[in-house]
């Protein structure tokens, strides 16, 4: 059975909340003048807050995961800590359709580490499929790009944000075999979150010194790309290839930089809207290729 039909709801509906949800990321960070440490931090944080109510029902699930698991859990919360860490601090530095056009990255990290990991295979239609998606949401942060000063350290920063949620991918992958979506995402934040508390006191970062508004983002950090985004795709672990989960999220750059161009006033031109037709259309047969059985 196809991957697309394994839920009552279609995955192509999760797979569109998702894309939806973590484009408004970048956004909220753009609003944001708190540090990026501070920022990442109560996302994940505030959204531990939010699922803690319900975490006694997998009491049961809990005491069951095995040492191994809870190291491989840990693992894969400091890399997603550190995603958020070099990630929302390369936005300081650089416009958001550069800064998310480097995350289609990920894609080709995840894909050579499921060979090396769990000797997963990618047909060459899949490779070609995934190869013009990225063409598309390069050329949609290509205009942006620079390569000297400021912009090139924010560019940078993406990329080692890449990098480090690619690993997070992963071990999730590897994990959501074992562990209920709910019980993997809620740990996985926690770690990250502490990841970045150590961060902050190393640093001297204030965990108090900011007004309102900045708790307001945090908050909607936590509710709209975390919940609905990130912990969307970890659910999606279980049913989809990391590759395929990962793919879908080139479907943030061209999300980021269409709410850009409505509630930041970044410019969006006609070849970036090409652009990404062509990043969908790219993901679109990645995901029809890569999930046959």
């Amino acid at each position: 059975m196809n991957a697309m039909n394994k839920t009552k709801v279609p995955i192509p509906v999760y797979l569109l909340i998702g894309i939806i949800a973590i484009s408004f990321s970048a956004i909220f960070v753009r609003w944001s003048d708190a540090p990026a440490s501070i920022t990442a931090m109560y996302r994940l944080l505030m959204t531990n807050a939010l699922m803690l109510p319900f975490l006694w029902n997998y009491r049961n699930e809990i005491t069951r995961i095995r040492l191994r698991d809870w190291l491989r859990t840990a693992a894969s919360g400091i890399a997603l800590g550190l995603h958020f860490l070099f990630w929302m601090d390369s936005l300081r530095f650089t416009t958001v359709a550069s800064s998310t056009a480097i995350l289609t990255l990920e894609p080709i990290f995840v894909l050579f580490g499921a060979f090396l990991l769990y000797g997963q295979r990618t047909s060459r239609e899949a490779f070609l499929a995934m190869c013009v998606a990225i063409i598309g949401a390069i050329c949609i942060g290509w205009g942006d790009f620079q390569f000297s000063g400021a912009a090139l350290k924010g560019d940078f920063l993406s990329l080692i944000g890449t990098v480090a949620v690619a690993l997070h991918m992963l071990w999730g992958k590897s994990l959501r075999e074992r562990i209920s979506a709910f019980v993997y995402s809620f740990f996985v934040f926690l770690f990250a979150g502490l990841v970045l508390a150590v961060t902050n006191v190393a640093t001297g970062t204030s965990f108090t010194a900011y007004p309102a508004k900045e708790w307001g983002v945090f908050l909607l950090l936590a509710i709209v790309p975390t919940v609905f985004g990130h912990y969307v795709f970890n659910w999606l672990l279980k049913y989809m290839k990391a590759s395929s989960v990962s793919m879908t999220v080139l479907g943030e750059p061209l999300g980021a930089s269409l709410l850009a161009y409505f509630l930041l006033g970044e410019k969006i031109t006609t070849i970036q809207l090409m652009a990404g037709c062509l990043l969908l259309v790219g993901v679109g047969l990645f995901l029809r290729s890569n999930e046959k059985d």
